[in-house]
């Protein structure tokens, strides 16, 4: 029986959003807390790394109470390695909604796969949420 387990980043890694920045710089700050996502893009990023590193609670902080499960439980075997942002719509900073479309990559032992979903955002009390599928 093997164990798997959730990969961790260095800060001068590539961020695991697979942006051309460096973890520290792109979504570390937004997983520890020490920044909020500015925009729907950058929300969607950091959640995509939350995903690849297993942080649950990030994601759980970061969906709109409304439509968020009461639990989320991560399978470290699931390993997503790409994210392409496809579009955007709205979702700047002076925006209080928006919609992202991308397609997280991903891989569970030798197959692979990808999700793709138009997901909508928005923002309340200065803090970007993910509400759900558009």
């Amino acid at each position: 029986m093997s164990t798997h387990s959730f990969p961790t980043f260095a800060d001068d890694d590539r961020c695991a959003c697979t942006s051309t920045a460096t973890f520290a710089t792109c979504c570390k700050p937004y997983l520890t807390g020490e920044k909020v996502a500015p925009t729907a893009v950058a929300l969607m990023r950091s959640r995509f790394s939350a995903f690849v590193t297993g942080n649950a609670d990030y994601l759980l902080s970061t969906w709109l109470q409304e439509t968020a499960p009461e639990t989320l439980m991560l399978d470290p075997r699931v390993e997503f390695y790409r994210l392409d942002i496809v579009g955007h719509t709205q979702g700047g900073p002076f925006d209080t909604m928006g919609t992202v479309h991308f397609e997280a990559f991903y891989r569970v032992g030798d197959t692979v796969g990808s999700q793709v979903e138009n997901s909508t955002f928005g923002k309340a009390g200065g803090r970007w949420y993910y509400i759900g599928e558009a």
